[in-house]
């Protein structure tokens, strides 16, 4: 008989934390497809992972782990991947999956908790795993294209990045309370090259989203895309907004900005009032838009590029993007250490591996 102890464990598991979610579904079933059989759904109740476990016949698996609790490495010595799709507080998760050698993808939009993961950069490489961070449509889809604008310049001075969402999609709670509790912060951007310090729905500015969608008012919001690039890709001044598809949705926003409603949202109960009103907001539609304008030089001459991608479904293109990206992860082995998607992956290498390429609308001037 072989020796057990013997025995190499074999590491080919996909955790897909937060799989039975909105979105955490969508990437189980595009992973389960490509890879059946290894990936599971993981999270602290396990009737709803089972329940949807059902409905892909098996192709993705359940598994009851809360991982906001302590997570024993060994407990992951047989998972190649994890990919998170719920928000975190502290890294502890993360270090376990760096102590078992096992790469992990991460679809939060949150940048303080980017910051964190990415203070794990040399043990990450010492334990010879990968972290891949700003994965999905902001930040992910956003990054790549800055990046694409920047190869396509000799230098870049000035990036704008805007978010349109649409009010007829119903997105998971997590990413709505997100969302609210980005409505009154203040936060710092960079401006040649300096930081200086901006609160979000302030500052409009009029953006073309090109002849479907016209010209929109969009507003500064805290995405994580605009603290990251600035950074990774060097460039001095760089900021996101956000509009709604809905104008005067976004005008009144605006409005209540400017008279201080928003200071309101500091009270629990009308903090979750208006979470719960996001997903009664009648009209809209199951869209997004994201456009990119960056200004900069080539051959001493000035350079407008811009870039434009009108889809439905936010929540599609993040699951489509961040599967995409965990394919690629799992088939190949990256560099170790921590990383966002633009330091790593180009817009070409997602839009080879996507199922359904974005339509990426292009301009230079």
């Amino acid at each position: 008989m072989q020796d057990a102890s013997k025995v190499e464990m074999v590491k080919d598991q996909i955790w897909v934390v937060g799989g039975y979610g909105q979105v955490g579904q969508m990437i189980c079933i595009q992973l389960g497809q490509a890879f059946p059989g290894k990936v599971w759904a993981v999270g602290p109740r396990l009737n709803r992972a089972e329940e949807f476990s059902r409905s892909t016949n098996g192709a993705v698996l359940p598994l009851q782990i809360d991982v906001r609790k302590h997570i024993d490495p060994v407990m992951l010595a047989t998972v190649k991947l994890v990919v998170m799709c719920v928000d975190q507080m502290h890294t502890h998760f993360v270090e376990a999956c760096a102590e078992a050698g096992t790469d992990y993808m991460d679809i939060t939009a949150k940048y303080d908790f980017l910051a964190q993961v990415e203070r794990l950069h040399e043990h990450m490489q010492a334990k010879q795993a990968t972290a891949m961070l700003s994965v999905g449509l902001s930040p992910g889809v956003t990054n790549l294209l800055v990046h694409e604008a920047v190869d396509g310049m000799d230098q870049t001075d000035d990036v704008n990045i805007t978010v349109m969402l649409g009010l007829g999609e119903k997105h998971g709670k997590a990413a709505v309370e997100w969302t609210v509790d980005q409505m009154n912060t203040t936060y710092q951007v960079t401006q040649k090259g300096e930081y200086a310090e901006v609160d979000s729905f302030d500052d409009g500015r009029w953006v073309d989203f090109g002849e479907q969608l016209g010209r929109r008012k969009a507003y500064r919001f805290n995405f994580s895309d605009q603290h990251v690039v600035a950074r990774t890709l060097q460039i001095p001044t760089v900021s996101t907004r956000l509009c709604l598809d809905s104008r005067w949705i976004t005008r009144a926003m605006s409005l209540a900005k400017r008279v201080g409603i928003f200071r309101l949202l500091r009270i629990s109960s009308i903090r979750n009032a208006t979470v719960k009103a996001f997903g009664l907001i009648p009209g809209g539609e199951e869209m997004y838009a994201v456009k990119v304008d960056a200004k900069g030089w080539t051959n001493g001459k000035p350079i407008v590029m811009e870039q434009l991608i009108v889809g439905q479904r936010e929540a599609d293109v993040t699951a489509a993007v961040a599967a995409a990206t965990a394919e690629k992860m799992y088939q190949e082995k990256l560099s170790p250490g921590v990383f966002h998607i633009e330091q790593v992956l180009s817009i070409q290498d997602i839009q080879r591996v996507l199922h359904t390429p974005l339509q990426i609308t292009t301009r230079i001037s």
